[in-house]
């Protein structure tokens, strides 16, 4: 069972639809016993953060949540602004902690003209081509689609696994252990997104 949290702010809808393509049982849920009994959960998020952590521990999920990330080290994979909220803070209308579980800080996206943010479209990926999460997505082929003002700024370079370019390099996917993160939406990027998700659904952590 996947468990889609379900907190007032993700496109949950869309991200059963795409798990479901492939067979997956789903479940979109705030409650704490499916999310204990869930083999996987997907954290997704639109909207701003800090709407997105207050809603997030008015439901009590970031203990809960935490506990499942950090202590159970269950696969949790977390999609656009569900993947910000992995960061310890994030300076997106005033300051604003987050779940902590990756060390890295949210900042606004800084680029030249004439390029705009939000950011929005189809962007190419840079990745490592025998990265399990890549398997069967040819680096030439590897365009995803984005919809977002800030990124992830990580501490721990080995914690990006996948950048894209926007006036610079952009944080487009994160690992630590048990946990992977993607700035870009895969449940609408088409047969490339759905790979990543069947990638992800397929994978055993180490740890």
């Amino acid at each position: 069972m996947i468990a889609i949290v379900d907190y007032g702010m993700g496109n949950v809808r869309s991200l059963e639809n795409a798990f479901a393509y492939f067979g997956h049982d789903v479940c979109i849920t705030a409650n704490e016993n499916e999310l204990a009994q869930a083999e996987r959960i997907v954290l997704p998020g639109v909207g701003a953060f800090g709407d997105a952590m207050l809603a997030i521990r008015e439901r009590n999920l970031d203990k809960i949540l935490t506990h499942q990330a950090m202590v159970v080290r269950k696969p949790i994979l977390g999609i656009c602004l569900g993947m910000q909220l992995f960061a310890k803070r994030s300076g997106e209308h005033g300051e604003h902690e987050g779940l902590g579980w990756i060390d890295a800080d949210i900042e606004r996206l800084q680029v030249p003209r004439p390029l705009k943010v939000p950011h929005v479209g189809w962007n190419e990926l840079h990745f490592s081509s025998d990265d399990w999460l890549f398997k069967g997505i040819r680096p030439a082929e590897g365009n995803f689609y984005f919809v977002h003002s800030f990124h992830m700024v990580c501490r721990n370079a080995a914690n990006v696994i996948a950048t894209t370019d926007y006036g610079g390099p952009v944080t487009a996917v994160v690992r630590s252990d048990n946990l992977v993160a993607a700035q870009f939406h895969p449940e609408k990027s088409q047969d490339n997104g759905l790979k990543m998700l069947e990638n992800w659904v397929t994978w055993s952590p180490s740890c």
